[in-house]
């Protein structure tokens, strides 16, 4: 029996890895359970004030989102390398650059995409104007796909550690800011009317280098904390 071609072979993995997540429904529910509690506190913090709600959220679902994909980068890695498939997966002669892909893939589809999905009824609580959320939208799917990229790097160079979360914070945080900056930028700009194109292009450029570059650091990474 002939091997899978390197792109079938990631597909495999990718629906393997949806698979067990929807087996372990607990790590898609975290996300959205921690998104919907942290926009909860917001206006028992800063006031029911629609209009200071209103200025304040694009930066707000932001920084959640952000903090929600932070959370759940621990967990690319870590079942496979507890139960030793990940092991084998780097001996494997299928190139490691697209495994990681399928990884970071999966990781995407069961966070950042179902974020931008339910993003629209956390934005309209915080009194986002219409004309914004497509934007918002936009710009989580695009941004949190870079930070679950980033988010990989950390999760393959810490994955041999058992307390391994706050390292894993203190490695990417920074890297993270210009998603930041950038997304809620292109929000911002569509809420007062303004283009948010720009900022979406430099979020899609983010995207473009990060596919290039962190499939890299995250074989690396991981034969790294493999042979440590």
């Amino acid at each position: 029996m002939s091997a899978p071609g390197a792109l079938a072979f990631c597909g495999r993995l990718l629906r393997r890895q949806l698979v067990l997540a929807v087996r372990r429904p607990i790590e898609i529910v975290n996300p959205l359970l921690f998104f919907a509690m942290v926009v909860a506190l917001f206006p028992l913090g800063l006031g029911p004030a629609p209009d200071a709600l209103a200025e304040f959220a694009p930066g707000m679902l932001w920084i959640i989102a952000l903090l929600s994909s932070l959370l759940t980068s621990d967990t690319v890695f870590r079942s496979d390398f507890d139960d030793g498939s990940l092991e084998q997966l780097l001996l494997s002669p299928q190139p490691l650059y697209f495994s990681v892909l399928a990884y970071v893939g999966a990781h995407w589809l069961i966070t950042g995409v179902l974020l931008a999905l339910v993003s629209p009824v956390f934005a309209l609580m915080l009194g986002l104007p219409g004309q914004a959320i497509v934007a918002l939208v936009i710009s989580l799917l695009l941004g949190t796909a870079v930070l679950s990229l980033v988010g990989g790097i950390g999760a393959a160079l810490t994955v041999g550690l058992k307390r391994g979360g706050m390292l894993i914070s203190l490695l990417i945080l920074p890297l993270y800011m210009p998603v930041l900056i950038f997304g809620s930028a292109a929000v911002q700009a569509a809420v007062i009317g303004a283009p948010a194109g720009p900022y979406l292009a430099i979020l899609g450029a983010m995207l473009s280098l990060a596919i290039a570059l962190a499939p890299v650091a995250m074989s690396a990474g991981l034969r790294i904390s493999i042979d440590a």
